[in-house]
């Protein structure tokens, strides 16, 4: 059979089956490629969702991966509006949501999550983000100078404090640990993100633990484990659930999402995962991890595409990812799982500093607050599993390119 009679079915028409659809163009497979999504848009980025779009610095349209009439133009299907149900591994077919049937040679699922909510708590005053039309409704929010509530300090949960103020608009963030960010960060940089959010206007309760959540004649009221909060609207911001469901009665393996190798793959011959609900093994950090990033969800779509073709390699990237708030811009690379040490670099009082992060002396990952070219190099000491002299990584002076370029010519040396 050529590749002209194949037909590769992408599941989740977001970010990451876009890029990997494109991809597969790009490479030559002149076959079919079908993209199902139940959202009833073409593909379109979601970081601006809590960001510039949801402060109407930018527009739907803009928003769009490709324009509309790219798909069409290069002979890919896209069924807008549909989901799957079930997948038959041994008929190689799926199920849509409309009853039919859909063969494939090759599956990709890259469904992404779908936003945790609270149990038993609804109502159309109890938000989430995550499509374009949550976003929309938030807008709305924030434009009437709501009061808001955001329950979860993660990434999200900070991103719409700082839009929310930057509107004008009341806001206060519920987070359990003692800090927002503290999970990923570390309490010690956590503290400073904190900072900035107080600094900015924001009401940070932390510690606490929703109980209940009331509906009042024009509001909420939400009760925690350290007393009770009314607001307009709350936005329940913790977290995202992989979207598997469809898979239950597969034998596709999975845990927090669908297990993949190192090439993307899963246990079933022909199925690949990527992006959002992709629980990759990454080969620098030896086990499964699972990112709910922008980046990793175009640059996985343009691996695993590879990978359905025959001409994947391992998928190595440290995973890069960015967050604006409050006017400061948070960038970081790698994973802090693990790591014993991290080393300082800069004013964390001056909001201009970064954070190396260690395992038994290696690099493993780099965050910094407006000082992206250290991440930028940090993501290559990632990568190349760099051993820093410790005294000169914490030096502000030393140059962090000269420090590693030095690296490599020793080990060319050698």
């Amino acid at each position: 059979m050529s590749a002209a009679d194949e037909r590769i079915v992408l599941v989740g028409a977001g970010q990451c089956a876009a890029s990997a659809a494109s991809t597969l163009r790009a490479r030559g497979f002149d076959g079919e490629i079908v993209l199902v999504g139940a959202e009833s848009e073409p593909p379109y980025e979601r970081p601006p969702l809590s960001k510039d779009y949801l402060l109407g610095e930018t527009s739907a349209e803009q928003l769009l991966v490709r324009p509309a009439a790219w798909y069409a133009e290069n002979a890919i299907e896209l069924l807008r509006g549909t989901s799957v149900t079930g997948v038959d591994p041994e008929q190689r077919a799926v199920t849509l949501s409309t009853g039919e049937s859909l063969s494939y040679h090759r599956l990709l699922i890259a469904t992404g999550g779908s936003p945790r909510r609270l149990p038993g708590v609804d109502g159309e005053r109890i938000l989430t983000l995550r499509e374009r039309a949550d976003a929309d409704r938030l807008a709305t929010c924030l434009r009437s100078s709501e009061r808001l509530v955001i329950l979860g300090g993660g990434f999200i949960g900070c991103e719409v404090a700082a839009c929310a103020r930057a509107a004008g608009a009341d806001v206060t963030i519920l987070e359990m640990q003692a800090h927002p960010l503290a999970a990923v960060l570390g309490t010690r940089v956590a503290e400073i993100v904190s900072r900035v959010h107080r600094d900015a206007g924001v009401t940070l309760r932390t510690g606490a633990r929703v109980t209940s959540v009331t509906e009042l004649p024009d509001g909420l009221a939400v009760e925690t484990d350290r007393g009770s909060i009314e607001c307009s609207r709350l936005l329940v911001a913790i977290g995202l659930a992989p979207n598997v469901g469809f898979l239950a009665d597969s034998p596709v393996a999975c845990g927090d999402g669908v297990l993949v190798d190192e090439l993307c793959a899963t246990n079933v011959p022909g199925i690949y995962a990527a992006g959002d609900v992709a629980a990759h093994h990454h080969p620098t950090f030896g086990r499964h991890i699972r990112v709910e990033h922008y980046d990793n969800a175009i640059k996985q779509g343009a691996a695993v595409a590879a990978s359905m073709l025959g001409e994947g390699e391992p998928f190595v990237d440290p995973h890069w990812f960015w967050s604006d708030q409050h006017g400061h811009n948070l960038q970081s690379v790698g994973f802090t799982a693990g790591c014993d040490e991290a080393i300082v670099r800069g004013d964390p009082d001056a909001l201009s500093f970064s954070v190396f992060y260690l395992q038994e002396g290696i690099v493993r990952s780099v965050f910094a607050i407006d000082r992206a070219k250290d991440v930028s190099v940090g993501r290559r000491m990632v990568l190349g599993e760099f051993r820093p002299d410790p005294a000169l990584l914490r030096d502000p002076d030393v140059d962090l390119r000269r420090m590693l370029s030095g690296r490599l010519r020793r080990a060319q040396a050698a």
